[in-house]
């Protein structure tokens, strides 16, 4: 069954070319102009991902990115305005998967749909067997590789994105051992290297506001200067 991409974006002529595009690769798209379509269209049925345009009049793309939180939602592409760095930073720290600045160059956009969906949250057997342990503890939280679920001091559940779950599940993999920047970007985030990238820092940033006790000063996921990030839960 092919993979089913949720289009949005004000731009008529843009959500037409994408979905043609898109269309003769083997992808089943789905179109929508605005929020309010958008949410109509996940009532119905839920896409594997969602082509988000930030600036659309009305209610923007940053305020729908709020609302698709948990393991459950959809991966989400952001398409910003060239030069937005702010709508892009803080739609990294809000849960996209990815970003695309428009003008899209379509043969880009594929690649990165396909990046993206390949770090699809992976079956619970295929983790058990890999790990041996479906649970980790991680600061003030317990991160459960089986359920997908990070739950908090209370015992409720923590909204996370995808991203932040391949994050987890990378650093529960490696516990004692420094990873780079390579090595997070192959294990988890799955973009081209490039050394100007922040992304990943952001998704850490945002990952420590919800395990570290102090996430100014982080003891659970900790930076190593000059190298990478280690999981040390003590």
């Amino acid at each position: 069954m092919s993979d089913h991409i949720l289009i949005c974006d004000d731009e008529a002529d843009l959500r037409e070319m994408l979905a043609e595009y898109l269309g003769k690769r083997g992808f089943n798209t789905t179109m929508a102009a605005n929020a309010e379509e958008l949410r109509a269209q996940l009532a119905d049925e839920r896409p594997d991902l969602i082509l988000l345009d930030i600036n659309m009049p009305g209610e923007d793309g940053l305020s729908v990115l709020r609302g698709l939180q948990g393991p459950d939602a959809p991966l989400v592409i952001m398409l910003t305005a060239a030069g937005e760095v702010v709508d892009r930073v803080v739609g990294l720290e809000m849960g996209a998967d990815d970003y695309l600045a428009k003008p899209v160059d379509l043969r880009e956009l594929a690649s990165r749909i396909k990046a993206v969906l390949r770090r699809r949250t992976i079956t619970a057997p295929k983790a058990e067997a890999e790990t041996g342990r479906t649970r980790f503890r991680f600061g003030k939280t317990w991160f459960d590789l089986e359920a997908a679920k990070l739950i908090g001091e209370d015992g409720n559940e923590l909204p996370l994105t995808s991203m932040e779950f391949n994050l987890l599940k990378l650093f529960a993999r490696n516990k004692g051992r420094v990873l780079n920047r390579d090595q997070i970007l192959e294990g988890a985030h799955d973009r081209a290297w490039d050394p100007f990238d922040r992304s990943i820092d952001i998704r850490i940033s945002r990952i420590r506001k919800k395990i570290e006790v102090n996430p100014s000063k982080p003891e659970v996921i900790r930076t190593v200067r000059g190298v990478g990030y280690i999981y040390d839960p003590g």
